[in-house]
């Protein structure tokens, strides 16, 4: 399964019915798990660690060391787990000493030209769309969706089943279940259609939006929202998940569109 024009560190570790096409090049010190497929001129770096049936496509570069000032040779690590394809020229740095790894979750679609930094933590089940790129040190959920072309500002958090929109310039922290637009980058609704195709019940998805209009639509500052919210609304999953992504926000959280005026 090993193609004779790639060159494989005969110290990697490589696991039964990977599939390794010509041209590729992998390091000493990485591990590939049971029928992945990686394409023609990928080079994998040391300290990648790839999970079980993924697709890496040619071009892609793996575990390069970081594009900081301030790494220093430190052992770390790159770690993509299972089902997750990497399309075309993706490169995907190790981390640092402040965070040792940089992580990309199961079932995760990283299309052609998109760059995760070091120390980055991507969740399960996200799509980022070509040319997307996370700057250092940045959190994303699970079934988040980058569309493309998305910058992303470094230490951002991105909640779960968030989508922002094509050439959008992530500056501050993006709250989970929203759809993020314009520049600056606001709040434009939430992400309804993502959430139905997740299972997510109406009275959930209102319960969401009643949440948001609190915050976003409503004219309320964010401390007052905050009380509102705690006081009015139940509690679930959902409202203690978006209240605590709100209250432990490092960046700040951003705003509704045209200082509330904002299209549902």
């Amino acid at each position: 399964m090993i193609q004779p024009l790639a060159y494989i560190h005969p110290q990697a570790k490589i696991a039964e019915n990977v599939v390794i096409e010509p041209f590729v090049t992998i390091h000493k010190n990485v591990e590939i798990g049971e029928g992945t497929w990686i394409g023609s001129n990928v080079v994998i770096m040391d300290g990648a660690r790839i999970g079980k049936n993924c697709r890496i496509f040619p071009g892609a570069v793996i575990s390069g060391i970081p594009q900081d000032l301030k790494f220093a040779g430190e052992e770390t690590t790159a770690e993509i787990g299972n089902n997750t394809t990497i399309r075309e020229c993706v490169t995907i740095n190790r981390g640092t000493k402040d965070r040792w790894r940089t992580v990309v979750g199961n079932n995760c679609l990283i299309q052609a030209y998109s760059h995760i930094a070091h120390d980055c933590y991507v969740g399960n089940n996200c799509i980022f769309s070509n040319s997307s790129t996370l700057a250092g040190h940045i959190t994303v959920g699970d079934y988040v969706v980058l569309a493309g072309m998305v910058a992303v500002h470094q230490f951002c958090h991105i909640g779960s089943h968030a989508f922002v929109a094509g050439g959008s310039l992530v500056r501050k922290d993006v709250p989970p279940f929203v759809k993020a637009a314009r520049e600056p980058l606001s709040y434009v609704g939430i992400n309804s259609v993502g959430l139905r195709r997740r299972g997510f019940s109406s009275e959930q998805i209102n319960e969401i939006q009643d949440i948001y209009r609190t915050m976003f639509v409503k004219n309320n500052n964010l401390t007052k929202a905050l009380d509102i919210i705690e006081t009015e609304c139940q509690p679930t999953e959902i409202r203690d998940e978006i209240l605590d992504f709100i209250r432990n926000s490092n960046r700040g959280v951003m705003k509704g569109f045209g200082q509330g005026k904002v299209v549902l």
